[in-house]
C-alpha cells in the first residue's frame, strides 16, 4: 500500500518516473532489463519503455545490448545524476519505504535505521550499502514485524533486517549493542529515544 506522494512528486513527471529513478539511481552498480523494472515498480511494460526511453535521452540512465535485451543503469558520468540521486533519496529513498511499512505495526514505541546505510546517508564515506538494518523498539508482535521487512526489502530490492530491542534494554546504557547503536548514526523513522517510555 503505498501512501500519499512525497512533496518532490509535483517535480517529477509521475509517480512511474520517480519509481524507475528510485531503482535506477539508488543501486547505480545495477543493471536492469525493462521486464525487471517493469516488474520492480509495478509499472506496465509499455510505460517503462515510455520512461526509460526519456531517461536514455537525457543520459540521466545509460542502455547496452547484450543478445536481445537492454540493459538499463544510472550513468554515474552525467551531471544530472549525483544531484538527482540526492533529490530521489530524500524524496523516495529507503527511509521512506521503512516509515511507510513499518508505520502503524501495534506496539512499536520507535524506528530507527542504523548501520552503513544510515552512516552513509549522515555523509560518511563507505562503500553502498548491501542491506539495511533496521532497529524496532517496543514489544511488536514478530509477525507484524517481519511482514513490514518482507515487503520493504520487495520495495527496495535489498535485504531488510530488522532488529527488535526492549525498552528496558534500550535504557540500559550498560548493554554493548544499545552502546554501540547510542554511538552510531542512527536514521529515526518513527518515534525517538527519548521517547521510549
Amino acid at each position: 500500500m503505498r501512501s500519499v506522494a512525497p512533496a518532490l512528486l509535483p517535480v517529477l513527471r509521475s509517480r512511474h518516473q520517480a519509481d524507475l529513478l528510485t531503482a535506477l539511481l539508488l543501486h547505480p552498480e545495477r543493471e536492469y532489463t525493462q521486464t525487471e523494472l517493469a516488474e520492480l515498480v509495478s509499472t506496465p511494460l509499455t510505460t517503462v519503455a515510455r520512461e526509460v526511453e526519456r531517461l536514455v535521452e537525457t543520459a540521466i540512465v545509460t542502455k547496452r545490448r547484450v543478445g536481445r535485451a537492454w540493459l538499463l543503469r544510472a550513468n554515474e558520468r552525467s551531471p544530472y545524476v549525483r544531484p538527482l540521486t540526492e533529490l530521489i533519496m530524500l524524496a523516495f529513498g529507503p527511509h521512506v519505504v521503512i516509515g511507510e511499512e513499518f508505520a502503524g505495526i501495534t506496539g512499536a514505541d520507535a524506528v530507527a535505521i542504523y548501520g552503513s546505510w544510515a552512516a552513509r546517508y549522515q555523509g560518511e564515506p563507505g562503500p553502498p550499502p548491501n542491506d539495511l538494518d533496521v532497529l524496532v523498539i517496543g514489544r511488536p508482535a514478530r509477525d507484524d514485524l517481519y511482514a513490514a521487512a518482507e515487503r520493504a526489502e520487495q520495495r527496495l530490492s535489498t535485504p531488510v533486517n530488522p532488529t527488535l530491542c526492549s525498552p528496558r534494554r534500550w535504557r540500559d546504557s550498560g548493554d554493548p549493542f544499545v552502546r554501540q547503536l547510542r554511538s552510531a548514526p542512527l536514521i529515526w523513522i518513527h518515534g525517538a529515544a527519548d521517547e521510549v517510555a
